[in-house]
């Protein structure tokens, strides 16, 4: 998407601020509606603030466009920010940005900001501090579950402020690839709701992409309540044993299951799905998992709409010290092996491995340092 598309979606999410509907339930947005209506505040000024919002960030003393007395009032019930996230640390490469942000309560979370040479850029954001789910391969996992975060601290890793230095708008695309199990947080679903909805984020669902380990009960939750997001499975082992190894929650919601759903969703749909491989050298890149995860894929209702996305393992803190990185033409071996198999098989682009970009990198490390403003 060129500037160009980029001004049109903008003036298209302006203008709908006009017929907003109520916002969902459990967000600030929820309670500022409320608010505006108990003190008798006329309804244009609620599209005044999330029309203001969505230009001038998160600070109530930036939205010029609602008087002074107001601007006071809000930031005296709800604080000076809307969904306030403070940098305290940031890393960058020449396409990548990379912030550790706080919350309100203390918790870090990590997001990317991601910017590709064809003109589009996409966020990464996370849906949980730590992650309680243990994967072996994984910085977060190590860390351990702090809390869920919610939908307004989802968001505000969207619209935060600090993106203005480096993209003019929105990101491009979204997606739930960042610290924690989006699965496992239900909030996760009220910040969907949110950044769908006209008018508030306003994204096409279609350029939202939701990855999970396969927390299968909200994995069919997500496929009936917005079927048009993209769905990226983790599989990492077409054994079951070995993936449980791997990523123990195959012992609660195996494989099987999860691909399951998977082949109802794409047959209702005809919407692609990914299946996101991880591949760690004298682990899972025999000839043999070659073959199983071919037969996998071509076992499905619909095999041409199961993309495997094949991704070089890095060394990540906290992640089993055995595992080691594949020679990048193994890699590329794996996937014009699939290919030669029939099936639909890439490379995924990394970014940042100069700056750790896994999830949870940064997290971990700034546990060993003083924490800083940035």
């Amino acid at each position: 998407m060129g500037p160009a598309s980029r001004s049109k979606t903008a003036r298209h999410r302006s203008s709908l601020v006009n017929v907003l509907a109520h916002p969902p339930p459990g967000t600030i947005l929820r309670e500022i509606h409320q608010y505006l209506g108990h003190i008798g505040a006329p309804h244009y000024r609620y599209r005044q603030l999330v029309l203001s919002l969505q230009q001038r960030g998160t600070a109530f003393e930036d939205l010029r466009e609602l008087p002074e007395p107001l601007r006071q009032a809000l930031a005296a019930r709800f604080g000076p920010n809307v969904a306030p996230l403070t940098p305290v640390a940031v890393e960058e490469a020449e396409q990548v940005e990379k912030v550790l942000f706080e919350t309100r309560s203390g918790a870090r979370v990590e997001t990317v900001l991601s910017r590709y040479r064809a003109g589009w850029s996409s966020i990464c954001v996370s849906s949980q501090a730590g992650c309680g789910l243990a994967c072996t391969f994984c910085a977060t996992g190590a860390i351990g579950l702090v809390q869920n975060l919610t939908a307004d601290e989802i968001c505000a890793q969207v619209v935060h402020p600090r993106w203005q230095k480096v993209i003019p708008t929105f990101a491009d695309s979204i997606a739930f690839m960042g610290m924690g199990e989006a699965l496992a947080n239900p909030h996760t679903f009220t910040a969907l709701d949110l950044l769908t909805t006209p008018g508030y984020g306003g994204f096409s669902p279609r350029r939202i992409t939701v990855s999970t380990v396969g927390f299968a009960p909200n994995l069919r939750r997500l496929a009936k309540e917005h079927p048009q997001v993209t769905i990226t499975l983790s599989v990492h082992s077409p054994f079951a044993e070995q993936r449980a190894e791997l990523i123990p929650l195959e012992r609660r919601f195996p494989l099987s299951e999860n691909l399951a759903i998977l082949d109802e969703h794409v047959v209702s749909t005809r919407r692609k799905v990914y299946l996101a491989y991880l591949l760690i050298e004298g682990v899972n890149d025999s000839a043999d998992h070659l073959e199983e995860l071919a037969q996998l894929v071509k076992s499905r209702s619909r095999p041409e709409l199961f993309h495997v996305s094949v991704i070089r393992y890095n060394a990540a803190s906290g992640a089993d010290p055995s595992y080691r990185t594949p020679p990048s033409h193994r890699v590329s071996e794996f996937v014009a092996e699939l290919d030669a198999r029939g099936v639909h098989a890439t490379r995924r682009q990394q970014f940042g491995s100069s700056i750790s970009a896994a999830c949870g990198q940064l997290h971990a490390r700034s546990l060993l340092r003083p924490r800083r403003s940035s």
